[in-house]
This record gives structure tokens, sequence and C-alpha cells, in this order.
């Protein structure tokens, strides 16, 4: 698949975790693939985000407020489901990266 301009390694990768781990409160043992974001993005150059130094160069807004630097993150989600452990279905929206891009 082709990357969105301005992503420089931003991608989805894999890990196999058991549903307990991921720290959501639900008590199974089952494992799923959770995919998520990982790499980096090159700096925008829009001129939002040249307005944006400008301004921060010269005091005009904190730094420390915005950032001028588009991250890696996931653009489409997917949704696990699994069994917990008193064998009621549970399925969590939003949870697992589809894919990722430069945000921002």
């Amino acid at each position: 698949p082709k990357r969105p301009k301005g992503s420089a390694s931003c991608r989805v990768e894999k890990r196999q975790t058991r549903v307990r781990e991921l720290g959501l409160g639900y008590d199974s043992d089952e494992i799923v693939l959770f995919k998520y974001c990982v790499g980096s993005c090159r700096p925008a150059r829009r001129n939002y985000d040249l307005a944006l130094g400008a301004l921060a160069a010269r005091g005009a807004i904190s730094a420390r407020k915005v950032s001028g630097r588009p991250c890696c993150r996931p653009t489409r989600y997917e949704t696990v489901s699994f069994m917990d452990a008193r064998a009621m279905w549970q399925t969590i929206r939003w949870l697992s990266a589809a894919d990722c891009g430069c945000v921002g």
C-alpha cells in the first residue's frame, strides 16, 4: 500500500497479547492480536505549521502548549472480540489499529 504523504516510517505492527494485559479491566486469558502504530513522521510544512513556528519563535504562542510535529497514530481502527472468564462474549471497539498515518 502507498504511504500517505509526509510519513517517514509510520506503520502498523502486531503483537499477540492476553486480553487481561491490555489494562481495560476485562478478566480473560484469551490471546488477541493487538495492532499498534510505530515510526516517525516528517515535520509538516503547511502554512499552518510555518505560521505556528513563527509565532512560537516570537513568543506570541507558548511552544510548550502546541505541537507543530505530526505523530504516527491510527487513522482507522478494528474491533476485537473475545470470550471472558465467565464465558461471555465481549467486544471492544476502536481497540486495534487497522491503518496508521502521520496525524497533525
